[in-house]
């Protein structure tokens, strides 16, 4: 009996000092400056020291590094893996290929797998085309390579030819109905058609289908690449495509000032502007 109350006693210390070190963990992790929590993050994604007086612009990098790694890191609840995830998909748009290549190895110093990787890259084509997306797998192959890993990765792919429409509608219907289909109606021969036919079996059957991103990532990821490119009205779309594949309204929001350091304020709002409008019709 006295050693069962010596065990309780024991184990019931042992919570209370654990509890009191994760509330002073806490307490260091709010005191932080956003000088600390820049080091912190710069650190971790690139194994390096932030805020270091070399280069030829020591300051324009110190105003970047604070204010991308001590500040808007800190906004939502994204983990470090998917801010990296949602900046390579961004700088991919964009084609700034040296700053595309430094992230792709903060998202692996981060945890994201080559695949994954891979798989973000690839979605990329029905949107930016396919020129732009060879440019950017080849920096994340060149990337591969450095880091000592195989290339080509192994394939991810689960559909069949014959297939390619079934399963990507399988995928786009609950997220977007025929929109597109509709939308396309009325153009000369009725050429419309084929092109929603292409949406449904490459963006969804080629790409949506394969395994390495789940859908809600997917789409996630998605709101990356609209709000880069300042397409606001595919963004409204892909929006509700992000609440109803299960993304939450504060995680879209965070993708979306995710994006503010790299694609600049007129952009970012717009699709805030944007996000707010389908948030009130809901």
């Amino acid at each position: 009996m006295l050693k069962k109350i010596f065990v309780l006693s024991l184990t019931v210390i042992l919570l209370q000092t654990n509890f009191v070190f994760a509330n002073t963990l806490n307490q260091g992790d709010k005191n932080m400056t956003r000088t600390d929590i820049c080091k912190k993050n710069y650190k971790t994604l690139f194994n390096g020291e932030a805020l270091t007086p070399t280069g030829d612009d020591p300051e324009m990098m110190a105003i970047l590094q604070k204010y991308i790694f001590g500040e808007v890191f800190t906004v939502g609840d994204l983990d470090i893996k998917t801010r990296e995830m949602i900046t390579v998909t961004s700088l991919a748009v964009q084609q700034t290929l040296p700053q595309l290549k430094a992230h792709i190895n903060g998202a692996l110093n981060a945890g994201a797998t080559p695949i994954e990787l891979r798989e973000a890259i690839y979605q990329l084509a029905p949107f930016i085309g396919f020129p732009k997306t060879l440019n950017a797998l080849g920096v994340l192959n060149e990337v591969l390579k450095e880091r000592g890993i195989e290339t080509p990765l192994k394939s991810t792919a689960t559909v069949k030819e014959e297939e390619r429409y079934e399963k990507g509608f399988e995928i786009q219907n609950p997220l977007y109905g025929d929109e597109i289909k509709q939308a396309m109606k009325g153009l000369p021969a009725d050429m419309g058609t084929d092109v929603a036919r292409f949406l449904t079996e490459v963006c969804f059957g080629d790409f949506y289908t394969r395994n390495g991103l789940d859908i809600k990532t997917r789409e996630l990821l998605f709101i990356s690449a609209l709000v880069t490119t300042g397409n606001t009205v595919t963004l409204k779309s892909h929006i509700k495509g992000n609440l109803k594949a299960g993304n939450s309204k504060e995680t879209v929001t965070a993708a979306i000032i995710q994006c503010l350091p790299y694609v600049g304020f007129p952009n970012t709002l717009a699709s805030l502007k944007v996000l707010k409008e389908v948030l009130n019709q809901e």
